[in-house]
């Protein structure tokens, strides 16, 4: 480092008290900048997910997302060019990420291997399920901590005992500030928040109409319990679920349970191999079901599986389903 003089001094009296002393070298000088950056910018960041405390000096680069509706966030919140894959549609992307997922690589139709993931190099990895994790097919968390990747897990696969509705909102919240898009993700909040209470605005005066969701199921009918974001989505749209006693988000319950709690719309989940018609006419053919105002009065609504997990579909959904349960009076 020179030698300052006299003049040099007195210069920097007068200049503005941002200034900093010089480094040693310029790489000390570069460093210094960087961590400045990273500091304005929210770095280093800490968050704990699902019971995974993790320190972030700066945003992941290169991701690989499992499950749709996590990749949907990703892309809601502009990061397409963080994805290096994906893997595991329910159903189709919304149209408007339609150009942005043909742009990411699929590195499986459902869950890919440990070793699809660890070759697409990631240093990140956003599983919507726990199944997204399971150790037994070696993409546990550990297991990729291990190899030095992070990992986040939807927090409805691991949340009780609150308002869905603000862990959703808080999951968008902890994406933005994890990749640096902390103005993205307040934004689509703030318009989140302005969506549902149009919504709750429309319903206001209306009674609430008995929900149940037929998900999948023979033996028995797997449905939305009530520790989910589909319970509350009920709930907002104007229905009350017949199984919100379930403390889980999904869960079996028995047909004579079905018959006693007497729902009046059935909301079947539209997603994979089985179509919603096949759906109906196993509802409408079982002959135990007869009675059952829903089955009786053919009183289906249909949603998306990706509209009722948390996601950013779930303002809109809110509202799609409230139409077909009150239909014509959620008309603005």
């Amino acid at each position: 480092m020179s030698r300052r003089t006299p003049a040099l001094i007195a210069a920097a009296v007068l200049l503005p008290l941002a200034l900093t002393a010089c480094s040693s070298s310029d790489g000390d000088t570069n460093a210094t900048a960087d961590k400045a950056a990273a500091k304005s910018d929210g770095f280093p960041y800490t968050v704990k997910n699902c019971g995974v405390t993790t320190t972030f000096d700066a945003p992941p680069k290169r991701v690989v997302t499992m499950n749709q509706h996590v990749t949907e966030i990703m892309l809601e919140l502009g990061l397409k060019k963080s994805l290096v894959g994906t893997a595991y549609l329910d159903d189709q992307v919304l149209p408007k990420y339609g150009e942005d997922y043909a742009s990411v690589p699929v590195i499986a139709k459902e869950y890919p291997s440990y070793e699809q993931v660890l070759a697409t190099n990631p240093d990140f990895v956003y599983g919507g399920y726990g199944s997204a994790f399971t150790a037994g097919d070696g993409r546990s968390r550990e297991a990729l901590k291990k190899s030095g990747i992070e990992s986040r897990l939807n927090t409805e696969s691991c949340t009780k005992g609150d308002q869905p509705m603000d862990t959703l909102y808080e999951e968008i919240r902890e994406v933005g500030r994890t990749f640096g898009v902390t103005d993205r993700a307040e934004a689509w909040i703030k318009q989140a928040k302005a969506d549902n209470a149009a919504t709750a605005k429309k319903l206001a005066d209306l009674k609430p109409v008995p929900v149940f969701v037929y998900d999948s199921g023979d033996k028995t009918a797997f449905t939305a319990g009530g520790e989910g974001i589909g319970n509350e989505l009920i709930e907002r749209a104007g229905g009350t679920n017949v199984f919100a006693d379930l403390d889980k988000p999904f869960g079996d319950a028995s047909w004579e349970n079905v018959v006693a709690r007497k729902p009046e719309v059935v909301v079947i989940y539209d997603y994979g191999a089985t179509t919603v018609e096949q759906k109906k006419k196993r509802l409408l053919d079982d002959p135990a079901l007869a009675d059952v105002p829903a089955i009786k009065n053919k009183r289906f609504a249909v949603m998306p599986l990706s509209d009722a997990v948390l996601g950013v579909r779930v303002p809109a959904a809110v509202d799609k389903l409230a139409a077909q349960l009150h239909p014509g009076a959620t008309t603005p």
